[in-house]
């Protein structure tokens, strides 16, 4: 038995979450937090600066796709299976505004094969309802650590 095959699924979620973080600059440097991590599930979260604003001093939507897209990210390779996304859509619900801290909590709702589905709830820090991501995964080639995979 390799190490992997004696990790719980949280903890297989753990450490291939701090495999892709290593790896990940573009959530690091947008100033993303990893909030939580379960299998299937993610909590990320980050503070909207006035970089972060377009024309009509609201928050950016490209900003917000990301926080979502990293959420959807770390939920499904939670699994130690290098998973991409095939299809993502979003609808913004509420503008975000300067100094707003934003938190997208993504969970799992199907996933089968190779193909899953996740829904991003990205609400501020009074819990207004900003936007509504789903994400499609497809798994690929690869693991985040050494051994074979939990499913």
């Amino acid at each position: 038995m390799t190490p992997v095959d004696r990790m719980s699924p949280q903890e297989l979620a753990e450490a291939s979450a701090r495999a892709m973080w290593a790896d990940d600059t573009a959530t690091q440097e947008l100033g993303i937090s990893l909030d939580r991590i379960g299998p299937g599930t993610a909590t990320l979260s980050m503070t909207v600066t006035p970089a972060m604003t377009n024309g009509h001093k609201t928050g950016h939507g490209g900003f917000i796709f990301a926080l979502a897209d990293s959420a959807f990210a770390f939920a499904c390779n939670s699994y130690n299976q290098r998973t991409v996304a095939q299809h993502c859509s979003i609808t913004y619900l509420a503008p975000a505004r300067a100094g707003d801290r934003l938190t997208a909590i993504a969970t799992e709702t199907a996933r089968g094969g190779r193909s899953g589905l996740y829904d991003v709830r990205v609400i501020n820090q009074n819990g207004d309802h900003v936007a509504e991501f789903r994400g499609h995964s497809r798994t690929v080639k690869g693991t985040h650590l050494p051994g074979p995979t939990i499913d």
